[in-house]
């Protein structure tokens, strides 16, 4: 009895140990439960924005998990997406405990970011033309904008709009190239690679002995270049869709022409007749929208600043076009250059005939404006003659005011008698000013009368060395003498009510080739 029971207590104690050993070893091997060690926390619980996702052995795998839960919903998308990621992990230590699949965490941590979206934004393009930016949806729109610009001037549909990275730009920046459809250069490539380099040498060759002067059936014709007149950038990027502008829309900016504000300084020799034609703007236009001009008669002023209105599209598209026309033409004027004569003193001597021609020219245009003409091949069916103008060279002297100040009173033609015995017909202008009032040599002359003249009272007659004569009248004092040289600006008299006058005031005239002129447009 007593061998018995010690047999029961030892197989009973190997029992005990035989079940402790698998205990054990199955703690340490069986997947999915953490072993207990005294080191802390062991085992976490994981929250994405509040809610949970599941439970893991590792604090830093979980943040792991959740910058790939975010890129794989990101990529999911080809807009750039904006979410909201807040991780919480809350750790325990445990003896054991069950923890989730990575699998089964990345697929809750990204069904809670999908519902968590805040907004995207959407990959598009900005073209930037000038000061002009419009945003588009995709890099296909960008080139159909810019197809569009090239059709409305090419028809046949010859040139075609490439676009290129900007090598020069340290971020990638797209460029254009408009380019034939047609490439030239790849068909002369396949002929070398076929004929091999003697057969091409020899077809120029030939080419060579053949060539001789073109007749104007063997010009090809039609446009030749094709380009932009501004930088084109494009940078992609991302934006909200509100943002981006419509594809007919945008076709419709930059392709219909513009009311551009411009702006004209006058140079010597301008006239508004000039001007306009210059500017493409009608002469009463221009007056209407220039304070500074009266009418199309008001005198210019070197330097003076012109608003005018040029009607563009936002892209402008330069191109040369070989043309064909007949056309009548003008020959150039012969000018004969006269040292003795003022530059406002011109004779003709042979009036111009207008000729006709056939030609081929390289025409250049901005949109649909001629800019400039190279002729090719010009066939003179009548030649024209050419109009021969003698003109002086010699600059002309100037005219100023003759008195600082008054008040103009009357002006030079037509009025009222402002008086008994005054002329209904008024041949100078008339400034109201007090007697006594310097009276200044309007220009640089001979005096050739200084006294009393029927009518003007006291008088001082002045020729200049342009022909022109210049009288000043009602003086009340006359400060020279007949055959005397005074200067420009020079006193010569004090202004008075001398003679037929209804008042203190200067009478002054001019006289051009013997008769009076109004003054005032020649007065600088």
């Amino acid at each position: 009895m007593k061998k018995k029971s010690i047999n029961y207590k030892k197989y009973k104690f190997t029992y005990i140990k035989s079940t402790l050993f698998t205990l054990f070893i199955c703690l340490l091997f069986l997947r999915g439960y953490t072993p207990f060690e005294r080191t802390g926390e062991n085992f976490f619980h994981v929250q994405v924005n509040g809610q949970d996702v599941g439970t893991i052995g590792e604090k830093e795998r979980a943040e792991e998990l959740l910058i790939q839960a975010r890129r794989n919903v990101a990529s999911a998308s080809e807009e750039l997406v904006f979410l909201r990621a807040d991780l919480a992990v809350q750790g325990e230590e445990v003896l054991w405990g069950v923890v989730d699949s990575e699998e089964e965490l990345l697929q809750n941590m990204e069904a809670v970011l999908k519902g968590s979206i805040l907004g995207s934004m959407h990959r598009s393009y900005t073209l930037k033309v000038n000061e002009y930016i419009v945003n588009l949806a995709s890099v296909d729109e960008v080139r159909e904008l810019l197809q569009a610009a090239i059709d409305k001037y090419d028809s046949q549909g010859k040139f075609q709009v490439e676009l290129l990275y900007d090598m020069d730009r340290e971020f990638n920046v797209l460029t254009t190239q408009v380019v034939e459809a047609a490439q030239k250069q790849e068909e002369e490539v396949v002929s070398y690679a076929e004929g091999g380099v003697q057969d091409v040498l020899s077809a120029m060759g030939k080419n060579v002995e053949t060539q001789g002067e073109k007749g104007f059936d063997d010009y090809a014709l039609g446009i030749l270049t094709m380009d932009f007149a501004e930088d084109v950038e494009i940078v992609e990027c991302y934006m909200p869709e509100s943002q981006l502008t419509l594809l007919s829309e945008a076709v419709e900016r930059v392709t219909k022409e513009q009311e551009t504000p411009g702006e004209y300084e006058v140079v010597a020799g301008d006239t508004l007749s000039e001007i306009a034609i210059k500017v493409d703007i009608p002469m009463d236009r221009l007056v209407e929208m220039n304070d500074s001009l009266e009418d199309i008669n008001t005198t210019l002023q070197i330097g003076q600043k012109l608003v005018t209105t040029v009607p563009k599209p936002e892209l402008s598209v330069t191109r040369t076009e070989e043309k064909y026309y007949e056309e009548s033409y003008d020959a150039d004027i012969v000018y004969i250059d006269n040292d003795n004569w003022f530059t406002y003193q011109t004779v003709v001597h042979q009036q111009p005939s207008a000729g006709y021609r056939r030609v081929v020219a390289d025409v250049s245009y901005v949109n649909d404006k001629e800019v400039s003409s190279v002729i090719l091949k010009e066939e003179l069916v009548m030649e024209a003659v050419a109009k021969v103008v003698e003109r002086g060279t010699k600059i002309p002297p100037t005219y100023i005011k003759p008195i600082s100040g008054g008040r103009q009173t009357s002006g030079f033609g037509r009025r009222s008698r402002p008086t008994k015995g005054a002329s209904t017909n008024h041949k100078g202008v008339d400034w109201a000013t007090p007697t006594g009032t310097p009276v200044y040599a309007s220009c640089g002359g001979t005096v050739a009368k200084a006294g009393w003249g029927s009518g003007y009272g006291y008088v001082v007659y002045i020729n200049h060395i342009d022909g022109r004569q210049t009288r000043y009248g009602h003086l009340s004092k006359v400060l020279v003498s007949v055959g005397q040289s005074v200067k420009q600006g020079e006193r010569i008299a004090l202004s008075g009510n001398t003679g037929i006058s209804s008042g203190p005031h200067l009478h002054f005239e001019m006289l051009i080739n013997g008769s009076q002129v109004n003054p005032l447009p020649y007065l600088d």
